[in-house]
């Protein structure tokens, strides 16, 4: 197995980083597709990372962004500790480039538990302009499994940041539930603060975060989606962050 460095192209909710990574880093980026991302890595030594862009700025920036972080050393589930919580930040206008968590389990021998309530009941439904949702108890937990962790449960997802497939973030999964169809769904607290609801089918990759498959957009209007590879843009961008295209 190669240890050499390879410069690549990292993607966080607010932009992108240029850095040195290894191919073990490589394969914790790729979460399916044909980009890598940022939130799935974790801290990168500033060093190596050459020059950022931030989608706020509409600018690319030499060298590493802000990196702030910290060790809550907090158990978030049964046999499950959150180690550290970070976020790359633009150094001139202070936005958010990447978010990320680190987790370790315990005893590397033992399946993760149930996750511990946040701010509601994980039992308490959630009621939709759309339909009304049924929370799924405890016992039904144990019936399902997450499509790409089939030794985790439902619940250990709570509180994950949920990023759509352009690599932007749409909110925090806040509640597995069935509808009124009977179909599992995954209830999000989105970035505004309202409460979306996301089949499961659309989920395309569970890691460290949960990544929505193609088609899945944020909910915001405040972008711009470009004709030849439909990334999202910001609205007054003029060129495509990601191919280069007019728009």
């Amino acid at each position: 197995m190669s240890s050499e460095l390879r410069l690549k192209k990292l993607r966080g909710s607010g932009g992108f980083i240029m850095a040195q990574v290894s191919d073990d880093q490589q394969r914790k980026g790729n979460l399916g597709g044909p980009d890598l991302f940022l939130a799935p890595i974790g801290r990168l030594d500033r060093e190596k990372i050459s020059k950022y862009y931030c989608n706020t700025c509409e600018k690319d920036y030499e060298g590493s962004p802000k990196i702030e972080y910290e060790s809550p050393n907090e158990e978030v589930a049964q046999n499950l500790i959150l180690l550290e919580r970070g976020q790359y930040m633009c150094t001139t206008c202070g936005s958010t480039i990447a978010e990320y968590r680190e987790f370790q389990k315990q005893n590397q021998q033992v399946d993760v538990g149930l996750a511990k309530p946040i701010s509601q009941s994980f039992d308490q439904p959630v009621i939709s302009s759309e339909s009304t949702i049924q929370p799924v108890t405890q016992s039904e937990i144990q019936t399902f499994s997450l499509p790409s962790e089939p030794q985790s449960s439902f619940s250990s997802i709570v509180g994950m940041l949920v990023y759509d497939s352009n690599a932007k973030k749409v909110g925090v999964a806040k509640q597995v539930g069935v509808n009124s169809s009977h179909q599992v769904v995954l209830v999000v607290t989105k970035n505004n603060g309202s409460d979306e609801i996301i089949d499961w089918g659309k989920i395309k990759k569970i890691g460290e975060i949960i990544l929505l498959g193609d088609g899945i957009q944020s909910g915001t209007a405040s972008t711009l989606i470009c004709s030849g590879c439909n990334f999202e843009n910001k609205i007054g961008s003029k060129f495509c962050e990601s191919c280069g295209n007019k728009l």
